[in-house]
């Protein structure tokens, strides 16, 4: 999924071409003083328009690399200069290319939400089909923290009045104790299976850990 938002900012060809040959006068291809091709064989040799031919040389002789004159076609003038927009150009490049990473990185990552989102929408419609089919799928909690409850029975501490919700199973250890009935005790460490409507087990959790 692409995002439409964010733009990436290229270099232009002219740029490149100015560069190209901005290597070439740095690697000795081209002498100072040496002429180097038309406007329009430098078109022809890159592939490009003669206009863009023309913007790549018109960088070059601005930056002072080359001197451009009508007729007399274009001359090196210096390597130094030549280097030095060599050096710059690899920055903004190498700026280019963080930013097209970030960019992708950043697509990515709108398409792994996207894709969870999704993930999310299907649970939650099967939960709520699954449990508007079978209402008696049992809530659980675990006592693994002190409650004022603790070591009380179900009757004793009014359990469903207080919750609107039904105790149906208490784990014990490896024990299971199915329906226990009003004289069961809660204890530290024990998992109750309870089963009411959505928001009892919200109720549950705060009757137990009040604090």
């Amino acid at each position: 999924m692409e995002n439409k938002d964010l733009k990436i900012v290229k270099q232009p060809k002219y740029q490149k071409i100015a560069a190209d040959i901005a290597s070439k006068i740095v690697e000795g291809k081209y002498a100072i003083g040496e002429k180097i091709y038309a406007r329009s064989s430098l078109a022809s040799q890159y592939g490009v328009s003669a206009e863009t031919a023309r913007r790549a040389i018109a960088v070059l002789q601005d930056l002072e690399i080359v001197e451009a004159t009508k007729g007399s076609g274009v001359v090196i003038k210096s390597s130094e200069k030549a280097a030095n927009f060599i050096k710059q150009f690899l920055d903004v490049e190498s700026i280019h290319q963080i930013q097209l990473e970030m960019f992708k990185s950043i697509n990515r990552q709108k398409e792994e939400l996207e894709k969870l989102k999704e993930i999310t929408e299907r649970l939650v419609s099967r939960t709520e089909r699954f449990r508007s089919i079978n209402p008696f799928v049992p809530f659980h909690i675990e006592i693994k923290r002190v409650s004022p409850h603790l070591s009380k029975t179900i009757g004793e501490i009014n359990f469903w009045h207080h919750t609107m919700a039904t105790i149906v199973g208490i784990r014990r250890g490896e024990e299971l104790i199915i329906s226990p009935g009003p004289y069961a005790t809660i204890e530290m460490g024990d998992v109750i299976y309870f089963i009411g409507n959505d928001e009892c087990l919200e109720r549950v959790q705060k009757f137990l850990f009040p604090n």
